[in-house]
């Protein structure tokens, strides 16, 4: 009996296979594309106004900027992961986003200072930054609010392209629902505008992302809108086990549990992913596989 073909990947899947790359790449292109342009454009000014700057002086500025922004970007994914905005939270999110602008526009400003300050000592001069904050702020908190919108934008797409899970809910009327909410066997994934469903048993582990728990099932990653600590409480504790502050795990999953010097362990699961287990959840987990 021949073996049967592998479906072809989809190319949504082919992105999503690449996509770290590719959203690194994003940000070093648009900020070099933004450092080069910017100082060209600066520099056209400067010699249609016969000021008395020198390229290398606006090249610093503007490739000071960029550079800046880029080393920024990871705290940006970070931030917005970790507190996301919804319709239903951003108003609460409204004044963290506010303080955050601040401060981003306080780092980005001293580190882009700080690399003009070297470039003009190397040059011989010195550069001389004034009481230019509000000024810059202005600037920053627009370009804050642009990353922002990007940054959730292009996460809702993600999760569109590889699926997103939601409990299945209660019918409208009074009768009994159509599965136990309080502790679910399956799971309701929307994709690119189909729906399917999911077994909680096939859940092969679980990941902490922000507000949100990726189920890992088959090698896709479903993103469920919940606290790990939450949904933790919805699973079957005889079958899903805590390992880590950012990990759940199917027990029936686990291949093998690998010790580490440091009193943790790694979990090599059926599938072949490796999940970590912290040191104080190890023994419970050794007692529920071997209990």
């Amino acid at each position: 009996m021949s073996a049967r073909p592998p479906t072809p990947r989809t190319g949504a899947e082919r992105y999503l296979a690449i996509r770290r790359p590719v959203e690194v790449g994003y940000w070093v292109i648009t900020c070099l594309l933004s450092g080069v342009g910017n100082s060209i454009t600066i520099w056209m000014d400067v010699q249609r106004l016969g000021l008395d700057y020198a390229a290398w002086e606006v090249a610093s500025w503007e490739g000071s900027s960029a550079i800046a922004l880029l080393a920024l970007v990871p705290a940006m994914v970070w931030f917005t992961a970790r507190w996301p905005v919804h319709l239903d939270n951003w108003g609460q999110r409204l004044p963290l986003y506010a303080v955050a602008s601040v401060a981003w526009s306080m780092l980005h400003v001293g580190l882009m200072v700080g690399m003009r300050k070297l470039v003009y000592a190397w040059h011989g001069g010195t550069y001389v930054f004034g009481d230019a904050f509000v000024y810059e702020y202005l600037k920053d908190a627009r370009t804050f609010l642009g990353i922002v919108v990007v940054l959730h934008g292009y996460r809702l797409l993600v999760r569109r392209l590889q699926g997103e899970a939601s409990l299945l809910a209660a019918p409208d009327d009074d009768s009994a629902p159509v599965e136990p909410v309080e502790r679910p066997s399956r799971f309701l994934v929307r994709k690119l505008g189909r729906e399917f469903l999911v077994a909680a048993d096939d859940i092969e582990w679980v990941q902490a992302s922000g507000n949100y728990a990726n189920l890992h099932v088959r090698g896709k990653v479903y993103p469920l809108r919940s606290t790990l600590t939450e949904l933790e409480t919805r699973l079957d504790p005889a079958r899903f086990a805590r390992v880590h502050r950012s990990h759940l795990v199917n027990l029936a999953r686990i291949a093998s549990i690998e010790p580490l010097d440091s009193g943790d362990a790694r979990l090599h699961l059926v599938d072949g992913a490796v999940v970590p287990c912290s040191r104080r959840h190890r023994e419970p987990l050794r007692l529920m596989m071997t209990g």
